[in-house]
């Protein structure tokens, strides 16, 4: 495989960069290819700006539009272009990151932001001129793993942990971004209470990872419900027949 790192941490002495060191070198050790996009290294810029887009300040700036347009154009900024051309090279994305505030941090939010703008991650149209998403998209045929490290003990995003359960705090990455862009996703790697593992806490986590990563060609994904896969109605909303009486993120999941 041809496999894009995206690494989203300040500190490469951190655990965070422990794990990356190794999960890349346990790829390249059996043949894959492994390109890395250390964020924090890059000092990536992770603000939506005119600049990026070559759009003229004074005119009203109008995000969607002037990135479509500067996609179609080839006109979008360098670090940008650069960006995309991995991600068409990558056969599987991992995005790896700690969790803070229940979120990625900025930098990898803003990487999302500047790079999967319309034209180039959504706002497609299938042969037959229908939108796709949710499990059709630029990233068909790709894999995408979620490798993240939080805190808090494990008990705390349980299903009844205070924290709230880690499959719906990473819906938003997994479901409305990953997936929707037509990837498989597969089931993350976490690694919870991060602050306090020893080393060889830390080691056990790197081998877990290490056996994730070689077995992602081979990984059932998440199984998220496609759009066009006969459960949603011409709104997208669930037929009243699918989970009857069920709401919440987890009906979302077939």
């Amino acid at each position: 495989m041809n496999v894009l790192w995206v690494l989203a941490h300040p500190e490469p002495r951190s655990l965070n960069g422990y794990l990356a060191t190794e999960g890349q070198r346990a790829l390249r050790a059996e043949g894959h290819q492994v390109e890395e996009s250390d964020l924090y290294a890059m000092n990536w810029n992770p603000t939506v700006d005119t600049a990026g887009y070559a759009h003229r300040p004074a005119a009203r700036f109008q995000v969607a539009a002037a990135a479509d347009r500067a996609y179609k154009n080839g006109t979008q900024s360098a670090d940008i272009r650069a960006e995309q051309e991995k991600i068409t090279r990558a056969d599987a994305i991992v995005i790896q990151f700690p969790m803070w505030w229940f979120g990625m941090p900025a930098i990898l939010k803003g990487w999302f932001d500047r790079v999967w703008h319309q034209g180039f991650a959504y706002g497609l149209r299938g042969p037959n001129g229908e939108w796709i998403g949710y499990g059709d998209g630029f990233l068909a045929g790709k894999r995408a793993l979620a490798v993240v490290t939080m805190g808090g003990p494990a008990w705390l995003y349980g299903e009844r942990g205070i924290h709230g359960a880690v499959g719906e705090l990473l819906f938003p990455l997994q479901h409305g971004t990953l997936f929707y862009a037509g990837a498989e996703v597969l089931p993350p790697v976490l690694i919870p209470g991060a602050d306090r593992l020893t080393p060889e806490e830390g080691e056990t986590a790197a081998k877990e990872l290490r056996e994730r990563l070689l077995a992602m060609p081979t990984t059932e994904p998440v199984p998220y419900r496609t759009q066009n896969g006969g459960d949603y109605d011409d709104k997208r909303v669930l037929r009243p027949d699918v989970a009857p009486g069920l709401t919440g993120l987890g009906v979302h999941l077939a």
